[in-house]
């Protein structure tokens, strides 16, 4: 993760022009766009996909005899493919979603709402997503299954011995992030998932941080389950995947019922259609898929290795602005150990004051608890600033976080007017 001496460096100067939204000026300045843990800016290229799909092939995917529907079809099916080869996976396993709030909530309620219960124990760990922990709370509601945490330490990495421990029977799930959301923890995924085999259990991913910015291979990483989000990795929004292996998914039930995810339909019963199509009721959003294909094909162009360098590149020159400007606290492993996201606190600031007063200097960040309320309460704060920095992102901008920051030292350091 650290930055590689000699390294092949992406030429972010022309990349920026391919994003329309990186000219827009903010409070008169220059858009500093840090935020893309969040959602990611989009290339022209997946803009015109979406334009395109509208113009020349809009029409339901399937099920038309027609020639606009293969087309669309064709659309729909390619991107499935080229999601499967992106994340070295089986196509037959690749379920499109809204996002990956979504995929986890399929898993939640179509295999584990069926397949767990008293006695049964569910594994997260305690950097979770809110989209992580709160389907698997509802689960353990209804089914009378145990929940139970892997905790992490003080530098922000989970507890590997206590993982080893929670991952023996009765466990059947464990439910993990890939890379957190709030700390950049990049999480050893191969060696719990397979602590997770060895006892009998499966494995779910949350991989909404690592496939936009890492190349990741699930059949390396031998998930059971790997959901992630297309709007983080310069796709459309709406747009996700949940891959699942496909014996697996056959014993999953349905979330979503009606059109298009059937067989046959009597007054008496109802039997699904095959896998992935058993997931996928209703009009899919093809445009989005259309998009997401776009995405997937600018990144590969790119390539995620390249991508990744960089973004500990930037990281790791904004953790010496960060302690330049001074009185800042960074969570997390260290900047060697980790990909383009911080969190930070200044010291008395609020994160919500910070992240105001960097807007008006067209610093764009995240603050507050980042929907990891349990890991707010286990780091002792309320809530964070979180910058994060994708390929778009320049050293520049780094020096306008710097300034702002220093800025915000400045107005709180001011004594108060007199009454």
């Amino acid at each position: 993760m650290s930055p590689v001496s000699g390294a092949v460096l992406l030429p972010v100067e022309r990349l920026r022009r391919d994003f329309p939204i990186l000219g827009e000026r903010i409070n008169g300045h220059p858009l500093a766009y840090l935020d893309s843990a969040a959602t990611s800016q989009k290339p022209q290229v997946v803009l015109d996909a979406i334009t395109d799909y509208y113009r020349a092939a809009n029409a339901n995917v399937h099920r038309g005899a027609h020639a606009l529907a293969e087309r669309a079809t064709d659309i729909f099916e390619t991107a499935r493919e080229r999601v499967a080869r992106f994340i070295d996976a089986d196509p037959q396993g690749v379920v499109f979603v809204r996002n990956t709030t979504e995929g986890i909530n399929l898993v939640a309620y179509g295999w584990a709402g069926h397949h767990l219960g008293p006695g049964d124990r569910l594994v997260v760990t305690e950097m979770e997503h809110h989209s992580n922990f709160v389907p698997w709370q509802e689960v353990r509601d209804r089914t009378g299954c145990e929940l139970a945490m892997i905790p992490v330490d003080d530098d922000g990495r989970l507890d590997l011995a206590a993982a080893a421990r929670l991952l023996e029977r009765p466990t059947r799930l464990l439910a993990v992030t890939h890379v957190s959301n709030v700390l950049g923890t990049v999480n050893p995924v191969a060696e719990l998932v397979a602590m997770a085999h060895r006892s009998g259990a499966l494995a779910l991913v949350d991989g909404a941080q690592a496939v936009p910015h890492r190349p990741v291979s699930v059949r390396q990483l031998d998930a059971d389950f790997y959901a992630f989000s297309g709007h983080k990795m310069l796709g459309p929004t709406g747009t996700g995947v949940l891959w699942g292996r496909p014996e697996l998914l056959e014993a999953t039930h349905p979330f979503l019922t009606g059109g298009s995810m059937i067989s046959v339909v009597t007054p008496e019963r109802t039997t699904w259609t095959e896998v992935p199509h058993k997931f996928e009721a209703g009009t899919p959003d093809i445009a989005g898929a259309a998009g997401l294909l776009a995405a997937i094909e600018y990144l590969e162009g790119i390539g995620l290795a390249a991508v990744d360098a960089h973004e500990a590149e930037l990281a790791h020159y904004a953790m010496e602005v960060l302690s330049e400007v001074g009185d800042i606290t960074c969570y997390g492993p260290p900047v060697s150990d980790r990909p383009g996201i911080l969190s930070f606190n200044v010291r008395g600031v609020h994160p919500h004051d910070v992240g105001t007063i960097l807007d008006r200097a067209g610093v764009a960040v995240r603050a507050g608890h980042h929907c990891c309320q349990p890991l707010m309460r286990r780091l002792g704060v309320a809530a964070t600033v979180r910058a994060s920095f994708y390929l778009y992102n320049t050293r520049a901008e780094v020096d306008a976080l710097g300034a702002a920051l220093t800025d915000v030292r400045r107005i709180f350091a001011e004594p108060a007017p007199p009454a």
